[in-house]
């Protein structure tokens, strides 16, 4: 069952071709690097610190991992910090891939960035 802080692919998707959010990648930089959506920032759960979110812009703070559970753990950390975030990405880049949107890809034999579905 879902909450009203998860969010699908999908909507993620329209949201940030809409540029109404700001996506935050919790994942280790290592995994960042090597598979991202494209537009996200990287803010890896082992460090992570609210108070450094982009705050008070347009645009709702969106958080995605591999699979929506560090996700989820920084969600929490959020809300008892006080900083607001619009939910995050429910299934994390996983999901993301499985509804076939696109991601940047680094070639590991070549270290050529693609983007790839």
């Amino acid at each position: 069952m879902t909450t009203p802080l998860d969010l699908t692919p999908s909507d993620v998707h329209d949201r940030l071709v809409a540029r109404q959010i700001v996506l935050i990648d919790v994942r280790e930089p290592a995994e960042y690097a090597s598979e991202r959506i494209h537009g996200a920032l990287n803010a890896p759960l082992s460090t992570f610190d609210p108070d450094t979110l982009p705050a008070g812009g347009p645009r709702a703070i969106v958080l995605q991992c591999g699979s929506g559970k560090r996700s989820a753990m920084a969600m929490d950390l959020c809300r008892k910090a006080g900083v607001e975030v619009a939910g995050h990405l429910d299934g994390g880049i996983a999901a993301w891939r499985s509804a076939d949107l696109p991601v940047v890809r680094i070639d590991p034999a070549t270290g050529a960035v693609r983007d790839a579905r």
